[in-house]
């Protein structure tokens, strides 16, 4: 699951960013509040977390802008503030979810999934699929009741391809969902992973959709 945070503060973000990677989130951070072209020409986020106490342009605007744009990612919303009133303001402007420093990174994430949940269209933590299941809380995956171990990054994908049963998935979307901004990866990443899931789940209701991406097969009822 990929998420983008924007907070000013330095200490604060670089916590956040090594906590929520150690919960296998995969985090981009950026410390101002940015136009809202930038979000329209940068990878897909899951989740967008954003503090209101910006410089150049206030959190409050930032969502303002994402909303008016129609990208509807779901928003947590940071404040340091005492009273509501801006988590209000905020809540009637698009946000889903708001957090009062100082708070407590497990229940960021019991937020973070809560709503990801919400708007796929699940009620439980685990993704079920013909005989094979993924819990994202517990990090597991398995086969037949047998529990099958992936490594960060094919669990990643998988995730991904679960949530989106039916829907074909470009390599530049499943690339922007593993892998973030600054790090150097090999041009045939994706199709090694690929490869890798298929072998180890068997998973022949996989398939590549030639010159546009991959897509996984709904389960029929």
């Amino acid at each position: 699951m990929r998420l983008l945070l924007i907070e000013d503060d330095q200490d604060l973000a670089e916590a956040l960013v090594q906590g929520l990677k150690q919960k296998d989130f995969l985090v981009d951070w950026v410390n101002e509040g940015k136009p809202v072209e930038f979000f329209s020409f940068e990878p897909a986020y899951d989740l967008i977390i954003i503090d209101l106490g910006l410089p150049n342009i206030s959190g409050l605007q930032v969502l303002k802008s994402l909303r008016k744009a129609n990208i509807n990612t779901p928003v947590i919303i940071l404040t340091a503030q005492d009273t509501t009133e801006d988590c209000i303001e905020a809540l009637n402007h698009g946000a889903d979810d708001y957090m009062t420093k100082p708070f407590d990174l497990n229940e960021l994430e019991a937020r973070i999934r809560a709503l990801c949940r919400r708007i796929s269209g699940r009620s439980e933590s685990a993704i079920h699929y013909k005989n094979l299941s993924l819990d994202p809380l517990a990090h597991t995956v398995s086969l037949d009741g047998k529990l099958i171990y992936l490594p960060r990054r094919e669990f990643s994908l998988l995730e991904k391809l679960l949530e989106n049963t039916g829907k074909v998935l470009s390599r530049d979307r499943l690339m922007a969902s593993l892998y973030n901004w600054n790090e150097e990866v090999d041009s045939n990443a994706i199709e090694v992973h690929i490869h890798n899931l298929r072998k180890k789940l068997d998973l022949l209701s996989l398939r590549t959709i030639r010159g546009v991406g991959y897509l996984l097969e709904k389960e029929q009822k």
